[in-house]
């Protein structure tokens, strides 16, 4: 369905002044029913990986069981001809790991970490043929096991879950609304999906520190971000990581010009907390269950706002009350923590548009995280939020922030090609042809390199009242279109421009219905296994 009209806008809705240490005044009332976005953004999935068998799951004894309902509608997700005669099967350039797309269970959630650098994923591409994907991206688990299994090859990543594994994401899609046609803004890892997500543009470094393999070349002196350098200023960033930062605008800015409140939420991000092992500060840690691996709370390179000097806040300091959150003027600048989310929402403080980050070891990064701890996490979110309030008028939209360099079989559309040195989808230093790229932050730069895209196929998820039941979205959407729905609900349709994605990208409104009332009912899931406890 088509949104409301913009001109539908109105000045009914509009917020009291607040008295926090800004000069906080009004804020525009959204043009849909949705008052809250909650965009939860975990990490390193791509579709197949996920979702390559939706809605049919193995259903083995001992495992949460999946039964979709009869009227279930098909996914753009692996055949049988790609189950079993897939081409990374048959290229001998894969070796060892020469293998077919094969199921992981709930005892192998604890994966190695794929390959996911934007040349490597690429190559993977292979110019849309997508049969080198052991070869440029694959990495076995490097544990003692049976050599001969995949697990142990560059084959792990033709492996994918399903609805036995990540229950609590196949139970929300039947409830709720999945695409199956939404990519990664840009080929790469963790940094440019974060930044894709808050401004669509990773063109704009302006300084960069302790060299350059974190960046590319974007033409006319300009440099695009395609790995994952730290934060410049930011006290958790490593003094021995390559660090940047951006210039340009963010989605951030546009709502402060609007006064519109918002914030990111990342898990570790208060430094005044001590965890129950003792860790605190920049160091404050947690130990996965699954994995047993203990690693930060807070990952700097996963915190897209702390690049841009407009939003960042790199003492992590703290607001100056839980009603100041979300608003502008603060000590905080729109940075806080995790638990400072769930102390807005309980103080009816939830803002207009919430950005989650979870602790490292819930945010289901293969080889420290995984699907299991990142699902606990999700579902206490969900939850928590659809026993509020504010639900009627709440969306929450899982996306993801890179695949991983695990495996997808469809090749993504490239709407903006480059030819850059780190450039590799169609030979060696190009993507295409660079000369129509999009244009860079600054004017000098026409046609910025270092954005091939879009890049692989994530998995994206919306839950509401307002989404459409049990939906498969096949319209075509990337990270850069939660900015195009915040732009068009919010802001009346305003663009960041200076070459962001968000120009050219869809919005997310397919996954909608706002002719018809909106469904209060719950979904509450378990936070272990992701089944259903009560569904009304």
């Amino acid at each position: 369905m088509r949104p409301l009209s913009l001109k539908c806008l109105v000045l009914t809705g509009l917020v009291a002044h607040l008295a926090t240490p800004s000069a906080w005044s009004f804020q525009a009332a959204p043009v849909t029913p949705v008052k809250h976005l909650v965009v939860i953004f975990p990490e390193n999935v791509s579709f197949d990986h996920y979702f390559a068998t939706y809605p049919r799951a193995e259903n083995p004894a001992g495992e949460p069981r999946f039964i979709p309902a009869p009227d279930t509608p098909a996914v753009n997700g692996l055949s049988a001809a790609l189950l079993t005669h897939n081409a990374n099967a048959s290229n001998p350039a894969n070796g060892a790991g020469a293998i077919n797309p094969f199921r992981l269970d709930r005892s192998q959630a604890a994966t190695a970490d794929q390959d996911h650098g934007y040349t490597a994923e690429e190559m993977a591409f292979h110019a849309g043929l997508m049969d080198l994907f052991p070869k440029s991206v694959g990495k076995g688990n490097r544990q003692k096991i049976d050599p001969s299994s995949p697990l142990s090859t560059t084959g792990l990543t033709m492996g994918y879950f399903d609805g036995n594994t990540v229950t609590a994401l196949w139970n929300y899609a039947q409830r709720f609304t999945l695409s199956d046609n939404s990519y990664g803004s840009t080929f790469g890892p963790s940094t440019p999906g974060a930044i894709n997500l808050v401004s669509g543009q990773t063109n704009g470094v302006v300084d960069m520190r302790n060299g350059k393999g974190g960046v590319t070349d974007g033409g006319n002196g300009s440099f695009t971000i395609i790995n994952d350098p730290d934060p410049v200023g930011d006290v958790c960033s490593a003094t021995t990581r390559e660090l940047v930062a951006m210039s340009g605008n963010n989605i951030g800015n546009l709502l402060n010009d609007a006064n519109v409140t918002w914030g990111w939420f990342s898990g570790g991000f208060d430094l005044g907390v001590t965890n129950a092992n003792g860790s605190t500060n920049c160091k404050r840690s947690s130990e996965s269950p699954v994995t047993h691996k203990t690693v930060p709370d807070y990952i700097a390179h996963h915190e897209p706002f702390q690049y841009y000097s407009s939003t960042a806040n790199p003492t992590h300091a703290r607001p100056v009350s839980v009603q100041a959150i979300g608003r502008h003027g603060d000590a905080a600048n729109h940075q806080y923590d995790i638990h400072d989310f769930y102390d807005a929402v309980k103080a009816g403080n939830l803002p207009a548009v919430s950005f989650l980050k979870a602790p490292a070891y819930q945010d289901g990064h293969a080889g420290y995280s995984n699907p299991l701890d990142e699902q606990t996490f999700i579902v206490q979110v969900l939850n928590f939020l659809q026993n509020t309030p504010q639900w009627r008028g709440t969306a929450v939209i899982i996306a993801y922030d890179d695949s991983d360099g695990w495996y997808d079989h469809q090749m993504s559309p490239i709407v903006n090609q480059s030819s850059g040195a780190h450039d590799a989808l169609t030979g060696p230093g190009s993507c295409g042809d660079g000369a129509s790229a999009l244009p860079g932050v600054d004017a000098a730069t026409p046609h910025a390199q270092g954005r091939c895209g879009f890049g692989p196929r994530l998995p994206l998820l919306v839950l509401s009242p307002w989404a459409k039941v049990n939906f498969v979205d096949h319209s075509l959407t990337n990270q850069a279109s939660v900015i195009t729905f915040i732009e068009d609900n919010w802001l009346q349709g305003k663009r960041l421009g200076h070459g962001s994605f968000d120009a050219i990208s869809n919005s997310i409104t397919a996954a909608f219905d706002f002719h018809s009332r909106p469904r209060m009912g719950k979904l509450l899931l378990n936070e272990q296994t992701g089944e259903v406890i009560s569904s009304r």
